[in-house]
């Protein structure tokens, strides 16, 4: 009788001992696992942003360039279509590269039935990064899109 005394004993003082600290490994556990999930999603949501952001500013440009009266006018709208557009979205329109091409031929753009591609590139920040090597340049995933539309018949240079 006197062994089990001892061992009932030696089970609570090791219980005893023990109290409390699954909830800390729970607690840490959870941080260790909580926060680049948590990081990931705000990370990803930015990206998706920027991707929806570059994606508008290059339909709305090229949508705006086909419908302008001459080629000067065309490209001044678009940027300002694009500036818009990344505006809207808390970026800064000075950082996004705009390229304007034309097919159909390829020397005036605004002629009837003509192609105008207009592509958007701009580096998006990602958050809570800070500057790499002190080069004061942001860790940045480049965005590009594209959007094509075809001059209105009705439209252009004949």
């Amino acid at each position: 009788m006197l062994r089990s005394n001892r061992s009932a004993s030696s089970g609570a003082v090791s219980r005893r001992g023990e109290a409390g600290s699954a909830s800390l490994e729970f607690i840490t556990a959870g941080m260790i696992l909580l926060v680049p999930l948590v990081y990931l999603v705000i990370a990803l949501s930015a990206l998706q942003g920027g991707a929806l952001a570059v994606e508008g500013a290059a339909r709305q440009a090229a949508r705006v360039y086909v419908q302008a009266p001459d080629e000067a006018t065309a490209t001044d709208r678009a940027r300002r279509a694009v500036a818009f557009a990344l505006a809207d979205y808390g970026l800064n329109p000075g950082d996004a590269e705009i390229a304007i091409t034309c097919a159909n031929p390829p020397t005036h753009c605004l002629t009837r039935r003509g192609l105008v591609t207009v592509t958007v590139r701009i580096g998006i920040a990602l958050p809570l990064v800070p500057d790499l090597l002190a080069m004061d340049q942001k860790a940045s995933v480049p965005m590009t899109a594209a959007s094509t539309q075809v001059v209105s018949r009705f439209g252009g240079r004949g």
